[in-house]
């Protein structure tokens, strides 16, 4: 579930370019910041159940060398600092840095997809690539739109 909410987090903008005028995309880039929260809040209750479960920290610890456990940590590490700034004041008070740290969201999506494909022993890593794929296509698009495409040059246009 906060793999998929994330996903949908991060299209919200390359859907709005690709699909500029149309309401949907434009109503995600404004939820966005929910979305983002709702998918924090999903990751703490899934650690949290994870820690209630191992039961002790020894048992944590000694989880640590696999795979599907230190993805988890890092996505959920990566997770904690932007949702601790998603509010206004916090995007005030970091002004340009903000933006910057926000956009460590796709550093969480990765070790997310390694989390949740490692979690199924590599054995069918199609459900985790069927959602990260449109996320991945999109984030190419919006790659190739600002800055792979080719412009009109001031010659053509004059």
């Amino acid at each position: 579930m906060s793999a998929r909410l994330l996903i949908v987090t991060l299209m919200a903008t390359p859907l709005a370019l690709l699909f500029r005028g149309w309401r949907g995309p434009q109503w995600l880039k404004k939820n966005r910041r929910y979305l983002g929260v709702a998918s924090f809040g999903y990751a703490a209750l899934h650690t949290l159940f994870y820690m209630v479960d191992t039961g002790s920290l020894g048992g944590i610890l000694g989880e640590l060398d696999r795979t599907y456990i230190w993805t988890g940590w890092i996505a959920f590490a990566i997770f904690v600092p932007l949702a601790l700034t998603s509010a206004d004041w916090a995007q005030r008070l970091m002004g340009r840095h903000w933006k910057t740290l926000q956009r460590m969201t796709y550093a969480a999506a990765v070790f997310t997809l390694l989390h949740w494909a490692a979690l199924h022993d590599w054995e069918h890593p199609e459900a985790a690539i069927t959602h990260f794929l449109p996320l991945a296509l999109l984030e190419g698009y919006r790659v190739w739109y600002w800055y792979l495409r080719r412009r009109p040059t001031a010659q053509a246009a004059g």
